[in-house]
């Protein structure tokens, strides 16, 4: 395609570690955890996370067999289009692109709602123009401008998570007084009063389909794959990275809560991390955790912007979306593409305002399945890349990274995959994402091949109009 249709390798390992963290600790995590901690119990909460860990863990192996063989922005969409078929490749494409580009505005939209706190008097619209405006700025000047900006506004969170859960560990050993209590309690929190099993199984399978989907994001080392200085050494130090650290700070901070927050006192309310400030004695620890979720919300849509880019110009580059989308400027940003991404975001976002019962419930549905889409993309096209390679006579050992316990590896992080699918029929809330998730893929895979056969008519035509001439 020509040295300006290319991108530029500009992402650092740094960069790639943190862009992926930036895509995964989010308001979910630290708004929603309370909750789910109400209903399952810590210990419960605590087995949910482990499991959605361990979900995460096999398929960033499958990830990074795949990216260090063959680095690509398209990724996975990219990887299910060679090792699967064409139709999944472009399905898997099209509903992970929808699932950032709509959560994208839906983040613009959090942000001017916790922007109201400090000024109350403000339009909700405002401040999501404004930081929408920076976002697209962050993501058109360049790609290490880009690389950058997620850096530290991923940087702020790791450090609040990390003071956090060095502050609870103090506070559980007595080191740091908590409020309402001579000492701390221990673990006593995670067996006593019913905190092992409050409400019995189905509260934690719940957690466990919430939680796995939580951990999306980490897959972003793959987008970043094509942009990388050096993917062959940057990809697996991140995937390892990532990994580890992401347990690390999940699993400790829900150690902190449990053992600090008695289960039944969980607030659904507010932020359980502001609760827990609130016990240490952290001053203005509201407005502290305001700005941390803020800055949560905006380097997930930092993340989510690039990551919808750089699909929607990788389905261009594979001729399954319109040729200008796949164009590069000297700056080495497929604009067309970014402007795109944006203004449907816009359109996401307006459409909650306008439609916020019928088509932005649609829309955040089918989003949703995208997450389920996108890693089960990975673990099948592991699965069939690995066979292709040795049929075709190649040597593992010549593989850079390569997943051990194959096929055991892709198979159980699949089913993984697939009981967390299923398991959103427990949920009423979010069963949506099956009724509307798996129709769009079907959809989208019946349109890629409608599209395919009108396309080869045409040129079938053309050709023999050129014969005939």
């Amino acid at each position: 395609m020509g040295k300006q249709n290319e991108l530029q390798r500009s992402i650092k390992s740094r960069h790639m570690f943190m862009i992926s963290l930036g895509g995964v600790i989010g308001t979910g995590f630290f708004l929603s955890t309370g909750n789910i901690m109400h209903n399952a119990g810590p210990f419960g909460t605590l087995l949910a996370y482990a499991v959605g860990g361990l979900t995460m863990f096999l398929v960033m192996l499958c990830l990074g067999e795949l990216a260090v063989y063959n680095p690509t922005s398209g990724s996975f969409h990219e990887y299910a289009t060679r090792y699967i078929s064409p139709g999944v490749g472009f399905s898997v494409g099209i509903i992970y692109w929808l699932n950032w580009v709509v959560t994208v505005g839906s983040e613009f939209t959090a942000v001017g709602l916790l922007m109201q706190r400090w000024f109350p008097e403000s339009p909700v619209w405002v401040w999501s123009v404004i930081f929408g405006v920076t976002i697209f700025v962050f993501n058109a000047l360049s790609v290490k401008f880009f690389a950058e900006s997620e850096f530290w506004f991923a940087g702020l969170k790791i450090i609040i998570v990390i003071i956090f859960i060095f502050l609870g560990a103090a506070a559980i050993f007595g080191i740091v007084p908590v409020t309402g209590h001579e000492h701390a309690p221990l673990l006593s929190n995670f067996t006593g009063e019913g905190g092992l099993l409050p409400n019995g199984f189905a509260p934690i399978l719940i957690a466990m389909v919430s939680i796995s989907f939580a951990f999306s994001g980490t897959e972003l080392i793959g987008i970043t794959a094509g942009e990388s200085e050096n993917p062959s050494r940057d990809i697996p130090r991140s995937i390892k990275n990532i990994v580890w650290r992401t347990l690390f700070f999940f699993i400790g901070a829900i150690i902190v809560l449990g053992a600090l927050l008695p289960w039944e006192d969980s607030s659904v309310s507010q932020s359980p991390f502001v609760t827990v400030f609130d016990m240490l004695g952290i001053p203005y620890a509201a407005d502290i955790m305001n700005f941390v979720i803020i800055t949560a919300l905006l380097s997930v849509a930092n993340s989510g912007l690039y990551a919808s880019t750089r699909m929607l110009w990788s389905l261009s580059k594979e001729k399954m979306v319109p040729k200008a989308l796949g164009t590069i400027n000297k700056r080495g940003v497929p604009m067309n593409a970014l402007i795109v991404c944006m203004l449907i975001s816009c359109l996401s976002l307006l459409s909650s305002i306008i439609a916020p019962t019928t088509v932005y419930v649609m829309l955040v549905a089918v989003a949703g399945f995208g997450v389920v889409v996108g890693w089960m993309g990975i673990v099948v096209s592991q699965f069939m890349f690995r066979r292709q390679y040795l049929k075709e006579g190649g040597k593992l050992e010549d593989l850079k990274f390569r997943v051990k316990l194959y096929p055991l590896v892709p198979i159980l992080a699949f089913l993984l995959c697939l009981g967390a699918t299923l398991g959103l029929l427990l949920d009423s809330e979010q069963r949506s994402v099956l009724y509307f998730g798996v129709p769009a893929m079907i959809a989208c895979y019946f349109w890629y091949h409608i599209q395919k056969k009108i396309a080869d008519k045409r040129e079938a035509r053309l050709s023999e109009t050129v014969e005939e001439k």
